[in-house]
């Protein structure tokens, strides 16, 4: 009689991606998971919110995964001892404080066991033409519990000024915020959406380390699909994962974002599709 063992022997998870997943549609885990697959690694998917689509459609059904459940499955990834096995995490769409409080406490007991995994945080609160799209709360749950235990983090310029509490007008203020959120645990901040002046024709990407930073740029769309932001964080991950620099990452995974906006253009899709091809 064969028995099962909660301690696999040599499996190897690449990526715990925790965020929010849709039925239809391709944001947070829906599109990061192919995403990161298409590189060849392993994925475990945990969900924060399972909805029927984005909100911005005329109806959406579902909600928050009960807070019970979400614990239950952070508890399990350490039965299994999937958290010490890891080669790396990814943190987006939480929705609630509970979520925030939860995993700061997960990531703090996985840092124990784990401490070399890197964890790449998408501060996900809102954006500029939207405002706050969550409890703005969580403001505060990711200043002072989540960001200090990030390897990097993934902020556009409205949330990069959320988590410095600061209005960011121009590039110096931009790069300065960043910085003031590099400790001996956050080594980066790579910061999209950075372009302030709309009427450029182009998107910038602010990388930021204490020693220097990379400014990757972009073609700008308007009315671009929802979760490029989360393509672009698991394609960023997945190419540090392969051994790329941080520049030459966050290079590859903004052309490839933008390649895969222009297919969706092209074959008339309303939802994200990834590119056929791309860096791999």
């Amino acid at each position: 009689m064969f028995q099962v063992s909660d301690t696999p022997d040599g499996e190897i998870i690449d990526v715990i991606s925790v965020q929010s997943q849709v039925m239809y549609g391709s944001v947070g885990n829906s599109i990061a998971v192919p995403a990161l697959r298409r590189h060849g690694l392993q994925v475990v998917a945990v969900p924060t919110v399972l909805l029927s689509n984005t909100p911005h459609y005329a109806s959406c059904y579902g909600g928050e995964i009960p807070q019970t459940w979400f614990e239950g499955y952070l508890t399990a990834l350490a039965d299994r001892n999937l958290d010490v096995t890891a080669r790396a995490t990814i943190l987006g769409y939480l929705k609630s404080t509970d979520k925030a409080t939860t995993l700061a406490r997960w990531l703090r007991q996985m840092r124990e066991k784990n401490p070399q995994m890197p964890v790449i945080i998408d501060p996900v609160l809102g954006d500029d033409d939207s405002g706050f799209y969550v409890d703005p709360a969580l403001t505060r749950h990711y200043r002072e519990q989540l960001a200090p235990l990030a390897t990097g983090l993934t902020p556009n310029r409205f949330e990069l000024g959320c988590l410095c509490n600061a209005q960011l007008e121009s590039d110096t203020e931009i790069v300065d915020a960043a910085r003031s959120l590099l400790n001996t645990q956050t080594r980066w901040v790579v910061v999209t959406s950075a372009t302030r002046d709309d009427a450029r024709q182009s998107m910038q990407v602010f990388c930021i380390t204490a020693d220097e930073t990379f400014i990757a740029e972009h073609p700008r769309y308007d009315d671009p699909p929802k979760g490029t932001g989360d393509l672009f964080t698991a394609e960023l991950t997945a190419g540090l994962m392969r051994g790329a620099t941080l520049s030459q990452a966050v290079d590859q995974a903004s052309r490839f974002a933008q390649q895969s906006v222009l297919v969706t253009r092209t074959l008339g899709r309303r939802e994200l599709q990834l590119a056929a091809a791309g860096p791999l």
